[in-house]
Protein backbone atom coordinates (compact mmCIF):
# COMPACT_ATOMS: atom_id res chain seq x y z
CA UNK A 1 0.00 0.00 0.00
CA UNK A 2 0.77 3.47 -0.31
CA UNK A 3 1.36 5.89 2.52
CA UNK A 4 0.94 9.70 1.90
CA UNK A 5 1.61 11.89 4.46
CA UNK A 6 0.93 15.70 4.12
CA UNK A 7 1.91 17.98 7.05
CA UNK A 8 1.35 21.16 7.86
CA UNK A 9 -0.31 23.70 10.20
CA UNK A 10 -3.41 24.61 12.08
CA UNK A 11 -4.48 28.11 13.01
CA UNK A 12 -7.95 28.21 12.36
CA UNK A 13 -11.10 26.45 13.03
CA UNK A 14 -13.21 25.98 9.62
CA UNK A 15 -16.59 28.34 9.46
CA UNK A 16 -18.10 25.52 7.82
CA UNK A 17 -17.94 22.76 10.72
CA UNK A 18 -16.27 22.49 14.10
CA UNK A 19 -13.08 21.43 12.38
CA UNK A 20 -9.33 22.38 11.77
CA UNK A 21 -8.26 23.90 8.89
CA UNK A 22 -5.03 22.48 7.82
CA UNK A 23 -2.86 24.84 5.95
CA UNK A 24 -0.73 21.65 4.15
CA UNK A 25 3.07 22.78 3.15
CA UNK A 26 4.22 19.50 2.29
CA UNK A 27 2.89 16.01 0.71
CA UNK A 28 5.12 12.94 0.40
CA UNK A 29 4.23 9.37 -0.42
CA UNK A 30 6.27 6.51 0.18
CA UNK A 31 6.31 2.42 0.33
CA UNK A 32 3.16 1.71 3.40
CA UNK A 33 2.43 -1.68 4.93
CA UNK A 34 4.38 -4.54 3.89
CA UNK A 35 6.59 -2.12 1.53
CA UNK A 36 7.50 -0.33 4.82
CA UNK A 37 9.21 -3.92 5.85
CA UNK A 38 10.76 -3.81 2.43
CA UNK A 39 12.26 -0.04 3.85
CA UNK A 40 13.43 -1.65 6.95
CA UNK A 41 14.82 -4.36 6.00
CA UNK A 42 16.86 -2.63 2.99
CA UNK A 43 17.89 -0.05 6.14
CA UNK A 44 19.40 -3.47 8.11
CA UNK A 45 21.39 -4.04 5.08
CA UNK A 46 19.12 -6.80 3.55
CA UNK A 47 18.93 -7.45 -0.03
CA UNK A 48 14.69 -7.74 -0.54
CA UNK A 49 12.42 -9.09 -3.27
CA UNK A 50 9.04 -7.52 -2.19
CA UNK A 51 6.14 -9.96 -3.75
CA UNK A 52 2.45 -8.64 -3.42
CA UNK A 53 -0.59 -6.89 -5.25
CA UNK A 54 -0.58 -3.37 -6.93
CA UNK A 55 -3.18 -1.93 -9.18
CA UNK A 56 -2.52 -0.91 -12.83
CA UNK A 57 -3.40 2.83 -11.59
CA UNK A 58 -0.66 6.02 -10.97
CA UNK A 59 -0.78 4.83 -7.08
CA UNK A 60 0.47 1.58 -7.97
CA UNK A 61 3.30 2.98 -10.42
CA UNK A 62 4.62 5.32 -7.65
CA UNK A 63 4.47 2.53 -5.30
CA UNK A 64 6.38 0.17 -8.00
CA UNK A 65 9.10 3.05 -8.32
CA UNK A 66 9.36 4.41 -4.54
CA UNK A 67 10.61 0.73 -3.92
CA UNK A 68 12.89 0.59 -7.03
CA UNK A 69 14.30 3.78 -5.51
CA UNK A 70 15.35 1.92 -2.68
CA UNK A 71 17.10 -0.87 -4.33
CA UNK A 72 14.23 -3.32 -3.36
CA UNK A 73 13.20 -5.84 -6.46
CA UNK A 74 9.84 -5.34 -7.29
CA UNK A 75 9.97 -8.48 -9.97
CA UNK A 76 7.75 -10.41 -7.87
CA UNK A 77 4.87 -7.46 -7.62
CA UNK A 78 1.79 -8.91 -9.90
CA UNK A 79 -0.39 -5.76 -11.34
CA UNK A 80 -4.16 -6.90 -10.99
CA UNK A 81 -6.35 -5.24 -13.73
CA UNK A 82 -9.14 -2.97 -12.12
CA UNK A 83 -7.80 -3.22 -8.73
CA UNK A 84 -6.89 0.18 -6.76
CA UNK A 85 -3.72 0.62 -5.01
CA UNK A 86 -4.73 0.86 -1.34
CA UNK A 87 -3.66 4.77 -0.29
CA UNK A 88 -3.33 5.95 3.14
CA UNK A 89 -3.40 9.44 3.48
CA UNK A 90 -2.23 10.95 6.56
CA UNK A 91 -2.64 14.71 8.11
CA UNK A 92 -0.38 15.57 10.45
CA UNK A 93 -0.10 19.47 11.87
CA UNK A 94 3.01 20.53 14.56
CA UNK A 95 3.92 16.71 14.63
CA UNK A 96 0.62 15.42 15.46
CA UNK A 97 -1.24 13.20 13.26
CA UNK A 98 -4.83 14.51 13.11
CA UNK A 99 -6.58 12.31 10.70
CA UNK A 100 -6.40 9.19 8.27
CA UNK A 101 -7.41 8.87 5.42
CA UNK A 102 -7.99 4.94 3.68
CA UNK A 103 -9.10 4.64 0.16
CA UNK A 104 -9.06 1.04 -0.22
CA UNK A 105 -11.43 -1.91 -1.14
CA UNK A 106 -10.50 -5.71 0.12
CA UNK A 107 -10.89 -8.14 -2.62
CA UNK A 108 -9.96 -11.51 -3.19
CA UNK A 109 -6.96 -11.97 -5.56
CA UNK A 110 -8.66 -14.10 -8.45
CA UNK A 111 -7.43 -17.48 -9.10
CA UNK A 112 -5.54 -16.77 -12.31
CA UNK A 113 -3.57 -14.30 -10.39
CA UNK A 114 -2.70 -16.58 -7.70
CA UNK A 115 -1.46 -19.30 -9.86
CA UNK A 116 0.92 -16.56 -11.59
CA UNK A 117 1.72 -15.65 -8.06
CA UNK A 118 3.58 -19.23 -6.61
CA UNK A 119 4.56 -19.97 -9.91
CA UNK A 120 6.98 -16.21 -9.15
CA UNK A 121 7.69 -17.30 -5.68
CA UNK A 122 8.67 -20.71 -6.15
CA UNK A 123 11.14 -19.33 -8.95
CA UNK A 124 12.87 -16.45 -6.46
CA UNK A 125 13.31 -18.21 -3.73
CA UNK A 126 16.51 -19.99 -4.76
CA UNK A 127 19.18 -17.41 -3.07
CA UNK A 128 16.40 -16.54 0.18
CA UNK A 129 17.19 -16.91 3.88
CA UNK A 130 13.98 -15.65 5.09
CA UNK A 131 10.26 -15.50 3.67
CA UNK A 132 8.82 -12.59 5.85
CA UNK A 133 5.33 -12.30 5.37
CA UNK A 134 3.33 -9.03 6.34
CA UNK A 135 -0.55 -9.74 6.07
CA UNK A 136 -3.17 -6.96 6.41
CA UNK A 137 -6.08 -8.85 5.72
CA UNK A 138 -6.91 -6.96 1.69
CA UNK A 139 -8.01 -10.10 0.13
CA UNK A 140 -4.32 -11.03 -1.14
CA UNK A 141 -3.24 -13.57 1.15
CA UNK A 142 -5.88 -16.27 1.00
CA UNK A 143 -5.52 -20.05 3.35
CA UNK A 144 -4.30 -21.37 -0.31
CA UNK A 145 -1.96 -18.72 -0.81
CA UNK A 146 -0.61 -18.81 2.45
CA UNK A 147 -0.47 -22.78 2.99
CA UNK A 148 1.52 -22.51 -1.31
CA UNK A 149 3.78 -20.09 0.13
CA UNK A 150 4.88 -21.84 2.98
CA UNK A 151 4.55 -25.43 1.17
CA UNK A 152 7.45 -23.64 -1.39
CA UNK A 153 9.47 -21.98 1.51
CA UNK A 154 9.53 -25.34 3.70
CA UNK A 155 11.06 -27.72 0.56
CA UNK A 156 13.84 -25.34 0.81
CA UNK A 157 14.47 -25.13 4.46
CA UNK A 158 13.55 -21.65 4.46
CA UNK A 159 12.12 -20.10 7.32
CA UNK A 160 8.58 -18.15 7.54
CA UNK A 161 7.95 -15.36 10.05
CA UNK A 162 4.46 -13.89 9.82
CA UNK A 163 2.97 -10.61 10.90
CA UNK A 164 -1.11 -12.01 11.12
CA UNK A 165 -4.16 -10.73 10.86
CA UNK A 166 -7.68 -11.57 11.79
CA UNK A 167 -8.49 -14.30 13.90
CA UNK A 168 -7.89 -17.25 12.24
CA UNK A 169 -4.50 -18.49 13.15
CA UNK A 170 -4.71 -22.24 11.45
CA UNK A 171 -3.87 -20.40 8.07
CA UNK A 172 -0.12 -20.07 8.97
CA UNK A 173 -0.11 -23.29 10.28
CA UNK A 174 3.90 -24.41 9.73
CA UNK A 175 5.21 -20.66 10.14
CA UNK A 176 8.35 -20.53 12.19
CA UNK A 177 7.76 -17.56 14.15
CA UNK A 178 3.86 -15.64 14.45
CA UNK A 179 3.95 -12.19 15.71
CA UNK A 180 0.31 -10.76 16.77
CA UNK A 181 0.14 -7.43 19.05
CA UNK A 182 -1.47 -8.30 22.21
CA UNK A 183 -4.75 -7.18 21.09
CA UNK A 184 -4.82 -9.64 18.19
CA UNK A 185 -3.48 -12.32 20.27
CA UNK A 186 -6.19 -12.43 22.76
CA UNK A 187 -8.57 -11.62 19.83
CA UNK A 188 -6.95 -15.33 17.72
CA UNK A 189 -6.90 -17.16 20.96
CA UNK A 190 -10.67 -16.11 21.86
CA UNK A 191 -9.73 -15.50 25.47
CA UNK A 192 -11.20 -12.97 27.92
CA UNK A 193 -9.03 -10.32 28.81
CA UNK A 194 -8.33 -11.73 32.67
CA UNK A 195 -6.93 -15.14 30.85
CA UNK A 196 -3.60 -14.76 31.74
CA UNK A 197 -0.72 -14.69 28.47
CA UNK A 198 0.68 -17.71 28.88
CA UNK A 199 -2.32 -19.53 28.25
CA UNK A 200 -3.29 -17.31 25.28
CA UNK A 201 0.66 -18.01 23.62
CA UNK A 202 0.07 -21.84 24.28
CA UNK A 203 -3.39 -21.94 22.53
CA UNK A 204 -1.85 -19.41 19.58
CA UNK A 205 1.09 -22.31 19.11
CA UNK A 206 -1.48 -24.87 18.82
CA UNK A 207 -3.31 -23.24 16.74
CA UNK A 208 -1.01 -22.32 14.41
CA UNK A 209 2.01 -25.51 15.16
CA UNK A 210 4.22 -22.09 14.82
CA UNK A 211 7.94 -22.97 16.65
CA UNK A 212 7.87 -19.48 17.97
CA UNK A 213 5.62 -16.66 19.43
CA UNK A 214 6.56 -12.88 19.38
CA UNK A 215 3.60 -10.79 21.11
CA UNK A 216 3.88 -7.19 21.08
CA UNK A 217 2.85 -5.73 24.37
CA UNK A 218 2.67 -1.55 23.30
CA UNK A 219 4.60 -0.25 26.63
CA UNK A 220 4.75 -3.04 28.36
CA UNK A 221 7.40 -4.66 25.74
CA UNK A 222 7.84 -8.10 23.64
CA UNK A 223 7.10 -11.44 25.25
CA UNK A 224 8.49 -14.48 23.21
CA UNK A 225 6.74 -17.86 24.07
CA UNK A 226 8.29 -21.01 22.90
CA UNK A 227 6.88 -24.35 22.16
CA UNK A 228 8.15 -26.02 25.40
CA UNK A 229 6.65 -23.35 27.56
CA UNK A 230 9.39 -20.93 27.96
CA UNK A 231 8.86 -17.14 28.22
CA UNK A 232 11.16 -14.56 27.94
CA UNK A 233 10.16 -10.88 28.76
CA UNK A 234 11.79 -7.63 26.66
CA UNK A 235 10.61 -4.29 28.54
CA UNK A 236 10.26 -1.53 26.17
CA UNK A 237 13.38 0.53 25.49
CA UNK A 238 11.95 4.03 24.63
CA UNK A 239 12.96 7.65 25.32
CA UNK A 240 9.81 9.57 24.59
CA UNK A 241 6.70 8.02 23.04
CA UNK A 242 5.27 9.91 19.62
CA UNK A 243 4.28 7.93 17.51
CA UNK A 244 3.50 3.66 17.04
CA UNK A 245 2.58 3.98 13.77
CA UNK A 246 4.50 1.36 11.68
CA UNK A 247 6.53 -0.44 15.07
CA UNK A 248 4.84 -3.50 14.21
CA UNK A 249 6.84 -3.12 10.80
CA UNK A 250 10.23 -2.84 12.57
CA UNK A 251 9.68 -5.91 14.75
CA UNK A 252 9.03 -8.03 11.53
CA UNK A 253 12.30 -6.60 9.60
CA UNK A 254 14.24 -6.45 12.79
CA UNK A 255 13.41 -10.07 13.40
CA UNK A 256 13.65 -11.32 10.32
CA UNK A 257 17.33 -9.51 9.38
CA UNK A 258 18.50 -11.24 12.63
CA UNK A 259 16.59 -14.58 11.96
CA UNK A 260 18.35 -14.53 8.06
CA UNK A 261 21.47 -13.52 9.47
CA UNK A 262 21.59 -16.71 11.43
CA UNK A 263 20.88 -15.12 15.04
CA UNK A 264 19.32 -17.38 17.78
CA UNK A 265 15.89 -15.79 18.44
CA UNK A 266 16.43 -14.44 22.22
CA UNK A 267 18.81 -11.78 20.61
CA UNK A 268 16.81 -11.38 18.02
CA UNK A 269 13.77 -10.18 19.32
CA UNK A 270 16.49 -8.29 21.97
CA UNK A 271 16.85 -6.24 19.11
CA UNK A 272 13.59 -6.04 17.64
CA UNK A 273 12.20 -5.05 21.02
CA UNK A 274 15.65 -1.89 20.71
CA UNK A 275 14.64 -1.09 17.07
CA UNK A 276 10.93 -0.85 18.29
CA UNK A 277 11.99 1.63 20.99
CA UNK A 278 14.10 3.69 18.54
CA UNK A 279 10.68 3.68 15.60
CA UNK A 280 8.03 4.87 18.64
CA UNK A 281 10.24 7.83 19.20
CA UNK A 282 9.24 9.47 15.89
CA UNK A 283 6.50 10.44 13.46
CA UNK A 284 5.26 8.12 10.80
CA UNK A 285 6.74 5.22 9.94
CA UNK A 286 10.48 5.46 10.80
CA UNK A 287 13.29 2.97 9.17
CA UNK A 288 15.88 1.96 11.73
CA UNK A 289 19.43 1.82 10.19
CA UNK A 290 22.20 -0.56 11.66
CA UNK A 291 24.24 2.78 12.80
CA UNK A 292 20.84 3.79 14.68
CA UNK A 293 20.95 0.49 16.33
CA UNK A 294 24.43 0.51 16.97
CA UNK A 295 24.54 3.77 18.58
CA UNK A 296 21.76 2.99 20.85
CA UNK A 297 23.15 -0.69 21.74
CA UNK A 298 26.25 1.16 22.80
CA UNK A 299 24.24 3.44 25.08
CA UNK A 300 22.92 0.62 27.33
CA UNK A 301 26.38 -0.52 27.57
CA UNK A 302 28.06 2.52 28.23
CA UNK A 303 30.61 0.78 29.72
CA UNK A 304 31.99 -1.02 27.04
CA UNK A 305 34.23 1.18 25.11
CA UNK A 306 37.08 -1.39 23.71
CA UNK A 307 37.09 -2.36 20.90
CA UNK A 308 39.19 -4.60 18.60
CA UNK A 309 38.83 -6.54 14.95
CA UNK A 310 36.23 -9.21 16.49
CA UNK A 311 33.57 -6.53 16.78
CA UNK A 312 34.82 -3.34 15.83
CA UNK A 313 31.80 -3.36 12.90
CA UNK A 314 29.64 -1.89 15.77
CA UNK A 315 31.83 0.98 16.23
CA UNK A 316 32.05 0.99 11.95
CA UNK A 317 27.89 1.63 12.29
CA UNK A 318 27.71 3.60 15.17
CA UNK A 319 30.22 6.40 13.88
CA UNK A 320 28.34 6.57 10.73
CA UNK A 321 27.31 10.85 9.95
CA UNK A 322 29.96 11.54 12.97
CA UNK A 323 32.93 13.40 13.04
CA UNK A 324 35.91 12.01 15.37
CA UNK A 325 39.47 12.55 16.45
CA UNK A 326 41.83 9.73 16.62
CA UNK A 327 44.85 10.04 19.01
CA UNK A 328 47.90 7.28 19.50
CA UNK A 329 49.00 6.97 22.55
CA UNK A 330 51.38 4.44 23.78
CA UNK A 331 50.67 3.82 27.51
CA UNK A 332 53.78 2.44 28.40
CA UNK A 333 54.94 4.56 30.56
CA UNK A 334 51.48 5.09 32.44
CA UNK A 335 49.27 7.32 32.98
CA UNK A 336 50.90 10.63 33.00
CA UNK A 337 49.32 14.10 33.90
CA UNK A 338 50.31 15.80 30.39
CA UNK A 339 47.84 12.60 28.89
CA UNK A 340 44.76 13.48 30.50
CA UNK A 341 45.50 17.17 29.67
CA UNK A 342 45.77 16.03 26.43
CA UNK A 343 42.77 14.25 26.46
CA UNK A 344 40.74 16.80 27.86
CA UNK A 345 42.09 19.18 25.54
CA UNK A 346 40.95 17.21 22.48
CA UNK A 347 37.34 16.10 23.84
CA UNK A 348 36.39 20.13 24.86
CA UNK A 349 34.90 19.69 20.98
CA UNK A 350 31.46 18.57 22.06
CA UNK A 351 30.48 17.72 18.78
CA UNK A 352 33.08 15.03 17.69
CA UNK A 353 33.78 11.94 19.13
CA UNK A 354 37.42 11.24 20.77
CA UNK A 355 39.12 7.57 20.04
CA UNK A 356 42.05 6.76 21.65
CA UNK A 357 44.20 4.11 19.60
CA UNK A 358 46.41 2.07 21.99
CA UNK A 359 50.21 1.56 19.92
CA UNK A 360 51.40 -1.40 22.20
CA UNK A 361 51.08 -4.72 21.15
CA UNK A 362 50.04 -6.12 24.61
CA UNK A 363 48.86 -2.88 26.40
CA UNK A 364 48.21 -3.55 30.37
CA UNK A 365 44.61 -4.30 31.11
CA UNK A 366 44.80 -2.23 34.51
CA UNK A 367 46.12 1.01 32.13
CA UNK A 368 43.27 0.01 29.31
CA UNK A 369 40.45 -0.03 31.73
CA UNK A 370 41.76 3.45 33.47
CA UNK A 371 41.64 4.97 30.73
CA UNK A 372 38.54 3.74 29.31
CA UNK A 373 36.44 5.21 32.91
CA UNK A 374 37.59 8.70 31.85
CA UNK A 375 34.12 10.46 30.66
CA UNK A 376 36.26 12.56 28.01
CA UNK A 377 37.20 9.28 26.41
CA UNK A 378 34.25 7.72 24.04
CA UNK A 379 36.08 4.65 22.60
CA UNK A 380 39.22 2.92 22.80
CA UNK A 381 40.63 0.71 20.08
CA UNK A 382 42.80 -1.73 20.08
CA UNK A 383 45.38 -3.28 17.77
CA UNK A 384 46.15 -1.57 14.13
CA UNK A 385 44.34 -3.99 11.85
CA UNK A 386 41.09 -2.41 13.74
CA UNK A 387 42.07 1.17 13.60
CA UNK A 388 42.84 0.44 9.96
CA UNK A 389 39.40 -0.89 9.01
CA UNK A 390 38.07 1.56 11.00
CA UNK A 391 39.33 4.57 9.22
CA UNK A 392 39.03 2.53 5.78
CA UNK A 393 35.44 3.13 6.13
CA UNK A 394 35.10 6.71 8.35
CA UNK A 395 37.72 8.86 8.07
CA UNK A 396 38.86 10.83 11.17
CA UNK A 397 38.56 14.52 11.27
CA UNK A 398 41.70 14.45 13.20
CA UNK A 399 44.55 12.53 14.03
CA UNK A 400 47.52 13.24 16.62
CA UNK A 401 49.94 11.38 18.25
CA UNK A 402 51.83 12.03 21.55
CA UNK A 403 55.94 11.20 21.02
CA UNK A 404 58.40 12.15 23.75
CA UNK A 405 55.49 13.90 25.57
CA UNK A 406 54.35 16.34 22.85
CA UNK A 407 50.74 16.61 20.89
CA UNK A 408 51.88 16.01 16.75
CA UNK A 409 48.87 16.09 14.67
CA UNK A 410 49.32 14.26 11.51
CA UNK A 411 47.66 14.27 8.38
CA UNK A 412 46.27 11.09 8.03
CA UNK A 413 45.53 8.22 9.90
CA UNK A 414 47.45 6.39 7.32
CA UNK A 415 50.77 8.15 8.61
CA UNK A 416 49.97 6.73 12.23
CA UNK A 417 49.25 3.11 11.24
CA UNK A 418 53.00 3.02 10.36
CA UNK A 419 54.16 4.32 13.44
Amino acid sequence: MLDTYMTGKVKRISPEAPVPVMNVEKVESRPGGAGNVCLGLISLGGIVTAMGRIGDDLDGEILKNALESESVNTSGLIVQKGYKTPVKKRLIASSQQILRVDMERVETLPEVYEKLFVHKFSSLLEDMQIVAISDYAKGFLSRTLLEEIIKEAHKKKIPVIVDPKGQDFSKYKGAYLIKPNLLEAYAAAKAADAEPLDKVAQILLSKSEADKLVITRSEAGITLFEKDGKRSDFPVHSKEVKDVTGAGDTVLAMLSASIANGLEITPAVQLANIAAGIAIERIGCARISLSELAKRLLEYDSENKIFEESHIFALQQALQGQSYTVLGVDTTSGLSLSLIHTIRELSKDQGRTLILYLKDMNPDPQMVNLLSSLQEVDFIVLKKESLQKLCESIHPDEVFIIENGKVIELLNAGILLSK
